[in-house]
């Protein structure tokens, strides 16, 4: 029974750090968010602290990653072997303005032990660029040297960062573009984009003028959110489906060939071998009026509904996959948030195709009426398909700030958090665990695995 429940605490903070941003919700504030996940790495941290530091292998969000490492390095004494390898792989592969205000974040709470020092040192001394971090972020980089006690390697870089006015002119192309843009328009454009909008901005550069004419320094995200013409072909899977579902319906429905193409090539990307090896699959996709989020995550349990179902097509052997919206729609490009979640109805539909893979995405707010969903599955399961012929998971892109975790379905279904779609064979791999049927042995197996797996892509 221990070991059961020390799975399921672990498992109930991956499920956090997969789905929690600290961000308001649609039905919990950004102070609940914050209370709700601050308590979680606390309690993981103190009790299970090696797989608290194992779950940075894992597919768990960027916010949650970051806060890990300084949880990690803010508590040096209770050290455990790997830790250090663990953070610099995780520190790799996470955008470098988070990284900054992490190491501003350190600063600020007086951490600074040598192995915070050594891994802050070899971080930075990784970075491909310095000069261009030293534009792109100025007060980040020189946060993070100060608080090591360090100085850029090269004299110019270390010149513009902490005595700007020594020199005239900068034999770096990307320093001297900084200091000519202060007076000379033409400037700018040899600058990076986020660099660039305050020196237009400045310089009274027309929108559409300073877009174009900037358009070669911008990187594809930010062609993307600056110009709908941008590439679609190599967008990640839940950001094209955001992208989609931000556009006006008529525009949809005109580019029909084009966004529907550009999903179905993501989803392939995203199922890589698995693609059409999953069998029958069904699929509830929750398109109710909770799935429009909050201000600050607009659609976006929507868009990880759209990519799943994308993406289950995609893994689904041929012609063998049912998608059932909450809504009764059937045309997934103009799927929107509208009206209540007879999820109950919906899953019942769903199990008369006699799938042998039913994927649940929603919040889990089964509402109309309350609680069929889950009667449904635990019927299922214990009368109708004890031997578990049809595999039942829920993916739940939304943390519940007051449960501690993501809203559940039923107890005999097994539920894991989704930021991403991208991630979802990997969820399903790990939702196997929350049945409750295999103990704490076997889920450090896995995490050891993938934590071998992840350092071994990170140094290899």
């Amino acid at each position: 029974m221990s070991e059961l429940v020390a799975a399921e605490d672990v498992l109930l903070f991956v499920n956090a750090a997969v789905t929690a941003t600290g961000q308001r919700e649609f039905r919990s504030s950004a102070a609940e968010q914050r209370f709700s996940l601050a308590f979680l790495h606390e309690y993981v941290r103190v009790n299970y602290r090696p797989v608290y530091a194992a779950a940075l292998a894992l597919d768990i969000n960027d916010h949650n990653a970051a806060l890990v490492v300084e949880h990690l390095l803010r508590t040096p004494k209770e050290a455990e072997e790997g830790e250090g390898r663990l953070i610099a792989a995780r520190l790799a592969l996470l955008p470098p303005q988070r990284v900054y205000r992490l190491f501003g974040a350190l600063r600020a709470a007086g951490v600074n032990n040598r192995r915070t020092r050594a891994i802050v040192r070899a971080w930075l001394a990784a970075r491909p660029d310095p000069a261009l971090d030293a534009v792109k972020y100025r007060t980040g980089l020189k946060t993070a040297l100060r608080h090591v006690h360090g100085r850029p390697a090269d004299a110019e870089t270390g010149d513009f960062l902490f005595a700007p006015g020594r020199r005239t002119r900068y034999e770096n192309a990307t320093l001297d573009a900084h200091r000519r843009a202060h007076y000379e328009q033409s400037a700018l454009y040899e600058l990076p984009f986020t660099v660039a909008e305050g020196f237009a901005a400045k310089h009274g550069v027309p929108r559409a003028v300073f877009l174009e004419r900037i358009a070669p320094r911008m990187t594809r995200l930010e062609r993307l959110r600056a110009d709908r013409a941008a590439d679609l072909s190599v967008m990640p899977l839940t950001r094209l489906a955001l992208y989609v579902l931000a556009l006006p319906f008529g525009e949809r429905v005109a580019r029909r060939a084009e966004l529907t193409g550009a999903l179905r090539a993501a989803a392939r990307r995203a199922a890589g071998p698995y693609a059409g090896s999953w069998g029958r699959v069904a699929a509830v996709l929750d398109d109710s009026f909770s799935s429009s989020g909050s201000a600050v995550k607009r659609r976006r349990p929507l868009a990880v509904a759209l990519g799943c179902h994308f993406l289950l097509e995609a893994l689904a052997s041929p012609g063998a996959y049912t998608p059932l919206w909450t809504s009764g729609r059937d045309d997934p490009l103009l799927v929107h948030p509208h009206g209540p979640t007879p999820l109950g109805m919906r899953v019942l539909d769903a199990l008369e195709t006699g799938p042998e893979r039913l994927v649940i995405v929603s919040d889990g707010w089964d509402n109309a009426p309350p609680g069929l969903a889950g009667e449904v599955l635990r019927v299922w399961r214990t009368r109708l398909d004890p031997e578990r012929r049809t595999s039942v998971v829920h993916l739940n892109p939304v943390y519940d700030a007051e449960g501690f975790d993501v809203r559940r379905l039923a107890p005999s279904v097994p539920t894991a958090g989704i930021r991403d779609a991208e991630d979802l064979a990997a969820l399903v791999e790990i939702a196997q665990f929350a049945e409750g049927r295999t103990g704490f042995a076997e889920l450090r197996a896995y995490l050891d695995r993938r934590v071998e797996l992840f350092l071994k892509g990170a140094e290899g």
